[in-house]
């Protein structure tokens, strides 16, 4: 499942603040606030929140072997 009911509060992806630079948050509500702060007025936006990268597979261990029938 994508999007789960179940989000943690975090200004960063609160429909209600806006990314002023990576560590300040300005929220209608509340001010200047750090991202990872949350309130009671917290609406999740989707488009907000940036997944974390994939892990880069390391294949540096793998010999030719591994790929023979």
């Amino acid at each position: 499942m994508l999007f789960t009911k179940k989000i943690e509060p975090n200004c960063a992806y609160c429909k209600k603040g806006k990314a002023i630079d990576p560590e300040t948050v300005l929220c209608k509500k509340k001010g200047v606030t750090p991202p990872d702060g949350a309130c009671s007025a917290f609406r999740y936006d989707p488009l907000k929140r940036v997944p974390p990268r994939p892990v880069v597979p390391d294949f540096s261990r793998l010999k030719d072997e591994d790929f023979t029938l």
